[in-house]
């Protein structure tokens, strides 16, 4: 199948590691021209080193802070100057929080919503009139699948990611008109540094692949899914092969949620 990602310009946030990682590696493969911002500089320079190493082609690296406006204007016109234009945006940043609601600051509060909800309304704002003038484009929103199914003790994640929800439908029904997509993926039962602690601090006796497929995780596929695995829908959404998809989810989480 193709993709129709040859020549395309992406930009991913939280692009150093996991999914964001694993999303920019496929579509250079792909052809496309890939920009990754993230705080860590190692880490965007790893990713840059691991990237070439598998494709032999080079990506663009920006440092920043997407939980600040101006950084994520700065890197939409950065990826803009270096590759003449911009496509696609995947709004990738964020982090797993849980906890009671009782147990939760003000502040945690906010932080949470700056990084998973406002990160991703700013860079869209930068990168939605650069789209319009390149004829259209194509928005992912990385939530999860709590945001759907918000438990006890999930706050203040499964709120955040919940706001992404309504963002992305919300959005979607905006931007049609421009022939701007908006889709989200909703990510549970995916290998990260936050479950990789629990295995270690739960069962460090255990191999990965043991502890991945423990029944006590309830995932019907039987195993926790890996990085490369969420980033191959992420970059199916954003190609020319979804053209006629906008304003839906997709749940990446072995079936373990109980909504569609």
């Amino acid at each position: 199948m193709d993709l129709q990602l040859t020549g395309k310009v992406a930009l991913i946030t939280g692009g150093s590691k996991g999914i964001g990682r694993a999303a920019a590696k496929i579509l250079v493969d792909e052809g496309a021209k890939v920009a990754i911002i993230a705080r860590n500089q190692a880490g965007l320079a790893e990713a840059a080193r691991w990237i070439y190493e598998q494709t032999g082609q080079e990506i663009l690296t920006l440092s920043g802070d997407v939980t600040l406006e101006s950084d994520c204007h700065q890197a939409v016109e950065q990826t803009v100057q270096h590759y003449g234009q911009l496509h696609i945006l995947i709004n990738n940043a964020g982090t797993a929080a849980a906890q009671p609601f009782s147990a939760i600051e003000p502040a945690q509060w906010q932080a949470d919503l700056d990084l998973k909800l406002f990160a991703a309304i700013h860079c869209s704002r930068a990168a939605v009139p650069h789209m319009k003038r390149a004829g259209g484009g194509v928005i992912v929103n990385v939530t999860a699948v709590g945001g759907k199914t918000p438990g006890a003790s999930s706050m203040p994640s499964s709120v955040s990611r919940a706001a992404g929800l309504a963002l992305t439908k919300a959005m979607s029904k905006d931007l049609a008109p421009e022939q701007i997509r908006v889709n989200t993926v909703c990510i549970g039962g995916i290998r990260s540094e936050q479950i990789e602690r629990m295995w270690q601090q739960t069962a460090p006796e255990l191999t990965w692949e043991q502890y991945a497929t423990l029944p006590s995780h309830n995932i019907p596929l039987g195993r926790i899914g890996n990085s490369e695995e969420a980033a191959r829908v992420i970059v199916f959404l954003v190609s020319g092969a979804a053209s006629y998809v906008t304003g839906t989810s997709v749940n990446i989480d072995g079936g373990r949620a109980d909504v569609l």
